[in-house]
């Protein structure tokens, strides 16, 4: 009964797996699919005759979008990570007053639309003249990932034993100097998971490119992509080129990253 369930789940699993790693197939597939035979119906499973020159248009159009993607997303990783790794730690272990009502704070803010979000900007940068500019952006990605930040490090923060802070404490250590040399060391995992997804949704933000930066003249590579995007485009072939070239950080971070993003390494850190 063991070995026929376990055969099972195998099975379930190799299904639900082919069906949410089809979309991506199917991407690969028409981006080197022949213009000409895109209009089949039904479609070609597989590229018949296949062409690179959809590859060819992203290698010789796309590169600035991919370097201001990369820009961004490098951007706001560095932003968030400065800003909310010492506001957790001031949560978690300091514990100001308001820290609870702080929490709840950072909670609404996860829920408040981006578009909302988007609007409000549009106005407070073009006052500021940072309209249009990678800084803008990057500022506006942080807005979403801060509090995210904030939130994830406060969790794993709160689990460091006291023992680690004491010792610190009794060795001659401020709150500044434990945060550098114990609490960010043994944070690595947290890290790890506040930049991936940091990284990742810079990368892939559309709704404040399309409305912060639409006239700048570095735009990242979701407007890269939207440029080919009309009423009658024929550019299927280069659109989906470009998305197999723009998912390749992000999968190489997943596949690098995955091994951090749940583990705690605070296990072992105190000695009996």
């Amino acid at each position: 009964m063991t070995s026929t369930r376990r055969i099972g789940n195998t099975v379930l699993g190799v299904i639900f797996t082919a069906l949410m790693l089809f979309p991506l197939y199917w991407m690969i597939n028409v981006s080197l699919t022949q213009p000409t035979d895109l209009r089949k119906d039904p479609p070609n499973l597989f590229p018949v005759n296949p062409t690179f020159d959809g590859y060819s248009r992203v290698l010789g159009e796309q590169l600035p979008y991919l370097g201001t993607s990369l820009v961004v997303g490098l951007g706001t990783v560095a932003v968030t990570l400065l800003l909310s790794a010492p506001a957790a730690f001031a949560l978690a272990k300091l514990r100001p007053r308001g820290g609870t009502a702080l929490n709840f704070v950072l909670l609404i803010a996860q829920m408040i639309p981006g578009i909302i979000m988007a609007m409000g900007f549009y106005l407070i940068f073009h006052n500021w003249g940072i309209l249009d500019t990678v800084p803008g952006l990057i500022l506006a990605d942080s807005t979403l990932a801060v509090p995210f930040g904030v939130l994830i490090f406060t969790a794993f923060m709160a689990g460091i034993p006291e023992e680690l802070m004491s010792a610190a404490k009794i060795d001659g250590a401020g709150p500044w100097r434990t945060f550098q040399s114990i609490v960010m060391p043994i944070s690595r995992n947290s890290v790890v998971t506040v930049s991936l997804f940091t990284f990742l949704w810079a990368w892939s933000d559309f709704i404040f490119a399309s409305t912060l930066n639409r006239g700048g003249d570095l735009q990242p590579i979701t407007m890269g992509i939207y440029k080919y995007i009309g009423n009658n485009t024929q550019d299927w072939n280069a659109i989906m080129a470009t998305a197999v070239v723009a998912s390749i950080p992000a999968a190489v971070l997943l596949v690098v990253a995955q091994r951090y993003v749940a583990a705690g390494v605070t296990a072992g850190a105190v000695k009996d």
